[in-house]
């Protein structure tokens, strides 16, 4: 609520909002919002009264929501408000917590992730996860991207392995700059680099959906611009759910927007809407930098 403020207050309210606002192209957002609508046809994955306790925090309260096929969903929100425990229930990675408990449904494709008869090997194939640093395995650049295609026996020889490396370094943007050290180690590469070749790494299994948590935040500005780029790129082919500090890159990358607080989903709607129009104040207030 707005009560209690002084007119310096509410001033300051009116040029951090116009100042946040002023720095998202209007007309990127207006192209976002079109583009949702075409592609709400499918629906790819859905949550539905998802809770997630770690002991005794509450991290997910009842948050339910759908992700589309060729879209960019991104979650924002204060530190610790739950985006990034959200992210990893969907490919069930918070299994490997001894005391994190998930209650709900998650779906993909219609089938409940957390059935008994899921192969969560499979899942996290179908489901790929680009993290906040990059962590390439300490194997050569042709061998982390070829990792996941031997391990499913997507690929039966040499030949086979080299179409699925070269096609998602290329896809990256990345053969280029690292063709002629293919076979040295992956480490060595800088961290846009690293980044972009974790994604060919998902790529290479080929996934419906691709989870990105904070993949920018230990980057430049250039890589970021890359990293970027290459997410409006993968659009047109997979469902991509990044979370995000930054609320110019989900102005830029996304088409939709959740915003999380206190383990809430607070609000859910066209990047477009709710940048320029939140519905809820919690939204507002965070959007126009009141507070997280």
């Amino acid at each position: 609520m707005k009560t209690g403020l002084g007119v310096s207050d509410t001033l300051q309210e009116a040029d951090n909002k116009e100042h946040i606002r002023t720095r998202i192209d209007k007309t990127l957002l207006a192209d976002n919002q079109a583009n949702v609508q075409n592609s709400a046809a499918q629906i790819r994955m859905t949550a539905k009264d998802v809770n997630v306790h770690y002991a005794d925090n509450h991290a997910i309260k009842d948050v339910s929501l759908s992700i589309y096929a060729n879209e960019v969903l991104s979650i924002i929100g204060p530190s610790g408000c739950g985006k990034s425990t959200f992210l990893r229930c969907l490919n069930r990675i918070n299994d490997i917590i001894d005391d994190c408990k998930i209650r709900g449904e998650i779906k993909l494709d219609g089938k409940d992730i957390y059935s008994a008869d899921m192969d969560v090997v499979e899942l996290r194939a179908r489901v790929g996860m680009v993290f906040q640093k990059p962590n390439p395995f300490p194997k050569s650049v042709y061998d982390n991207v070829a990792y996941g295609p031997r391990l499913h026996s997507m690929v039966s020889n040499r030949e086979e392995t080299d179409e699925v490396v070269y096609s998602c370094l290329r896809q990256v943007g990345l053969l280029a700059e690292v063709e002629k050290r293919i076979h040295k180690s992956g480490t060595e590469l800088s961290g846009g680099q690293q980044q972009r070749l974790c994604i060919a790494r998902a790529l290479a299994v080929k996934p419906d959906v691709i989870l990105m948590d904070e993949p920018c935040s230990a980057l430049d500005p250039i890589a970021t611009a890359k990293i970027e780029d290459l997410i409006d790129e993968l659009r047109t082919q997979y469902s991509i759910v990044i979370v995000t500090h930054s609320m110019q890159q989900a102005a830029r990358v996304s088409q939709r927007t959740a915003y999380f607080n206190l383990g809430d989903l607070v609000e859910m709607g066209d990047t477009g809407q709710i940048f320029t129009n939140p519905q809820h104040q919690l939204t507002e207030d965070y959007i126009t930098g009141r507070f997280g």
